[in-house]
């Protein structure tokens, strides 16, 4: 492991660090500092993000993400937040940041990244952070994780085939999202006490986007998750007395909202930059930041921000069309459009209220009962979640967390004009908080959503892993372990039927057959489940190039940014079984389709061929544009997105495993030194370093690591809990007039 040792710090025998100090703010510089010996340069890639300042470093790969963070006002949203915070909280994540600061020279010398990238000169000096980067780490990371960037894609379906296309893609399929975690009651379970399991999914990145650790002061003593770059712990922990673990609520809490600009006359004439809204035509904050491109010299980006919020995407082009039309005194809505992708602002609940929830997390590090948990995540923004949460009282509790606005329900599909008044948000909705009396499995769905949403996951995930635990009384950690690496396929079913149905003859029947015999489960070994997989990639290209939905295929404009969600391919693989199903009612044939599939695969049939294969493990580096990155062996990997094992790729695109489980977790209330973990690589983010893809094998495997009892020496005694302050409840949405500025 980087560096040499740290007072306060033990590791375990695969190098995740277990800290104990004196105090709190102690142990958040502690914290800081090994984060950054463990994982310096992908926290400070994370630093770069959030300032906008990648392509400084990297090149021009880095502009696209560059200029969105600049116009979405990165920094100075997360800026206003810290400022926000109650004076503990700000101290603690300066203390962090200190940390940071003091290792992250050590940290950076000498890794692949900075030695590829000729940055050795930087790394024996980088800039001090900021206080509020952390905050920036984390917002950076979820900014995309909203609902946004399927807004841009419906929005994209309807200028070119109508609103009422949208539901061939996006009704609720076996293919949404993948993350599980259930509860299940000590009545059920080995020990007497409740068992919290869970495996969240999001697109695997090299280093892993979680890092494991302990924590412990004399108020104290967590295990967890943390991510790189942010204090504490967020998503996933066991305090000894109480533990909790979260999946995506799939909550609907951004939205994008169409603009139209114009240059008009501010006081005294002076020239001003005016944006339509509901009342007329308004004024809009209106900036140029500059871009450094290595390299390249300088990068020149407007930055508007309306009452709405920030103008995001399809900037430039309304700009030069504000500039070439002399709009002033102009108000019609429907002035000649720009050419090139339409311009939207963003608002989020964090823009807003200047919140990022960040109030919530020394109130978790100090929760020792269910109902700690419940007030310190009151305080919780965005991302949205879903909470299971169970404390050694046996009490077990549901809840869904998070700030989400109250509006029409047109603007939860769809960008609204910046004109029409149901963009405006009424206040904020709650979501359900319920005690659970035995089991609970929260996997996307609408069941454990709370309503919050549009799109969800069918019930498939969830009803399998509640047929998994059946009605057994005996439930042990091994059990959940099993549990999360189930390979039996939701899409099987919809394909037996389609294809059962298909009038083939000669190869494509014997392809056929193979699928009808296939035992639905997608095993790396499974040759059934690499036809599966060939038959769907030529099933989703058929509906693509159909007539009725070619249109689609025309270039959106909008930034390679937003490729994973503006891709055609890409997002019909993820809803080719709502495409199955309505296509008839667009006067698609899917039978034809289906038929065609199966042709297509005979033509290319291989006896041979395994799912593994074609699903082998291919993580996302960031420096992997430029082939710059390391590397890990391409592994096979079980499971496939109609899984429980929903180890992600894209149909129609690539079989390659790109998304899948992050962190799996085991917490045993009954014992928490019975507790186990993984990640899909290791404790350090250094390639050159023993532990930097240790834990690979057991998590192909489906094995998970013991949280050690012995890393930290003493244990720390129960203290009365510390009673977080309440939080402050957030009325109203800010002024329409004033969203976008404050």
């Amino acid at each position: 492991m980087t560096g040499g040792p740290v007072a306060g710090l033990t590791r375990d025998a695969l190098g995740v660090p277990h800290l104990r100090a004196g105090d709190v703010m102690e142990l958040a510089r502690l914290q800081g500092r090994v984060t950054a010996l463990d994982r310096a340069w992908q926290v400070e890639h994370h630093r770069w993000r959030m300032e906008g300042r990648t392509a400084e470093y990297v090149g021009a790969d880095g502009v696209p993400w560059d200029r969105f963070a600049r116009q979405v006002r990165l920094e100075a949203t997360v800026r206003r937040c810290f400022e926000r915070l109650d004076d503990e909280t700000q101290a603690w994540l300066t203390a962090y940041v200190e940390g940071v600061d003091e290792a992250l020279a050590e940290g950076l010398t000498g890794t692949p990244e900075v030695e590829a990238l000729g940055l050795e000169a930087y790394a024996a000096a980088p800039r001090p952070w900021a206080p509020w980067t952390p905050l920036g780490v984390f917002w950076g990371i979820h900014l995309l994780f909203g609902t946004f960037p399927a807004k841009l894609f419906n929005g994209h379906v309807a200028d070119r085939l109508g609103e009422d296309v949208l539901p061939l893609l996006h009704a609720e399929g076996v293919d949404r999202s993948g993350s599980n975690a259930w509860v299940i009651g000590g009545a059920r379970t080995a020990g007497g006490l409740p068992l919290i399991a869970g495996d969240p999914h999001r697109t695997i990145e090299l280093p892993g986007c979680y890092q494991q650790v302990g924590l412990a002061c004399p108020e104290f003593d967590v295990v967890g998750f943390t991510f790189p770059g942010v204090p504490g712990v967020q998503h996933f922990a066991h305090t000894g007395s109480v533990a909790w673990g979260i999946t995506n609520a799939m909550a609907d809490y951004q939205d994008l909202t169409l603009e139209r600009l114009r240059h008009g006359a501010g006081p005294d004439r002076i020239p001003v930059l005016e944006a339509r809204g509901p009342d007329g035509w308004e004024p809009t904050q209106h900036t140029t930041e500059t871009i450094r491109v290595r390299g390249e010299g300088e990068l020149h980006v407007p930055v508007v921000v309306t009452a709405r919020g920030p103008v995001v995407t399809g900037l430039e082009p309304e700009l030069e069309r504000a500039a070439a039309a002399d709009l002033e005194g102009d108000d019609r809505a429907d002035a000649p459009p720009a050419a090139g992708p339409p311009p939207y602002s963003l608002r989020t609940p964090t823009q807003v209220e200047a919140d990022l929830g960040f109030g919530a997390l020394l109130p978790l590090l100090r929760a020792r009962t269910v109902d700690d948990v419940e007030r310190a995540l009151s305080r919780w923004v965005e991302p949205v979640n879903s909470a299971l949460v169970a404390d050694t009282t046996g009490r077990m509790r549901h809840l869904v967390v998070g700030r989400v606005p109250d509006r029409d329900e047109a603007g939860m599909v769809l960008p609204l004009p910046a004109w029409d008044p149901r963009h405006v948000w009424h206040g904020y909705r709650r979501g359900p908080a319920v005690d659970v009396p035995d089991v609970m499995v929260s996997a996307n769905d609408r069941a454990s959503g709370g309503g919050l949403g549009v799109e969800y996951a069918t019930p498939f995930r969830a009803e399998r892993i509640r047929s998994l635990i059946g009605s057994r009384t005996d439930l042990t950690v091994d059990d959940c372990a099993a549990i999360h690496v189930d390979t039996r396929n939701g899409q099987a079913d919809l394909m037996r039927e389609l294809v059962d149905a298909a009038d083939v003859s000669g190869r494509a029947a014997e392809v056929r057959a193979v699928l009808l015999a296939w035992d639905g489960h997608s095993d790396p070994d499974s040759h059934g489940a690499a036809v599966f997989a060939r038959w769907r990639t030529a099933l989703v290209r058929w509906f693509c190039h159909h007539p009725t939905l070619a249109p689609m295929l025309e270039p959106s404009g909008h930034s390679p940014v937003f490729a994973a969600w503006t891709g055609v391919v890409a997002q019909v693989g993820a809803g080719w079984h709502s495409m199955a199903r309505l296509g008839p009612e667009r006067g698609i044939d899917v039978a034809e389709g289906v038929r065609a599939a199966l042709e297509s695969v005979a033509g290319q049939y291989d006896p041979g061929a395994v799912w593994g294969d074609r699903h082998w493990l291919d993580p996302l580096h960031a420096l992997d544009v430029s082939d710059r990155g390391p590397s890990v062996p391409r592994d096979p990997v079980g499971g496939d997105k109609g899984c429980v094992l929903a180890a992600a790729s894209a149909p129609g695109v690539t079989d390659r495993c790109y998304g899948g489980p992050v962190a799996r977790y085991v917490w045993d209330l009954a014992d928490r030194d019975a507790s186990r973990w993984v990640v899909p690589f290791g404790a350090s983010g250094d390639s050159r370093d023993a532990h930097f893809s240790d834990q690979t094998p057991a998590w192909l495997a489906g094995e998970l690591h013991a949280v050690p009892a012995g890393a930290v020496a003493e244990r720390v005694e129960p203290v009365e809990p510390v009673e977080p302050a309440e939080p402050v409840e957030p009325a109203e949405p800010a002024e329409q007039g004033q969203a976008g500025t404050r």
